[in-house]
């Protein structure tokens, strides 16, 4: 029996594609799926909420195997790895973030990393957005958020 409890899960983030609230989040999906594709912004796209890019063309890159970097918002990274980059077989689950900072209170209307989550529940995928507190942005705990993002996805991901 397989150690993996999902078969595909798709990660995003607002904090763009060098995060390493995005690479604390790889390593813990590469544990629990068979497959792991990343899109992600180009750059920080944090407060652009679930907005899509409207009036300019969407320009992306290949950036390794199953990941590509878009010149968008968190939203346009869902549509195009849905719409375009995973036609063959959709995500068993999108995975946003994880945010370098709280995502609470007001700040969930304007979150880049939640309005990925929730673009993708629009699109009928289910989604999930994880975020890291911290008092010193120059000591952020990712330790503690790769620790603690692990236990909760084994209870919400599908088993296949």
């Amino acid at each position: 029996m397989s150690d993996f409890i999902c078969n595909r899960l798709l990660l995003t983030n607002d904090d763009g594609i060098d995060a390493p609230g995005l690479r604390t989040l790889e390593s813990v999906a590469r544990r629990l799926a068979k497959e792991v594709w990343v899109v992600a912004p180009d750059k920080d796209k944090s407060g652009v909420s679930h907005s899509l890019s409207l009036h300019q063309p969407l320009r992306f890159r290949h950036a390794g195997d199953k990941r590509y970097v878009v010149e968008g918002t968190p939203a346009d990274c869902v549509v195009m790895a849905s719409r375009y980059f995973m036609t063959e077989c959709q995500p068993d689950f999108i995975l946003s973030g994880i945010n370098r900072g709280a995502n609470i209170g007001n700040e969930t209307v304007f979150s880049g990393t939640i309005g990925a989550a929730m673009t993708g529940i629009m699109l009928g995928i289910r989604a999930v957005a994880l975020s890291q507190f911290f008092t010193d942005r120059q000591n952020v705990r990712w330790d503690t958020a790769e620790y603690a993002s692990e236990l909760v996805l084994r209870k919400l991901l599908p088993i296949p």
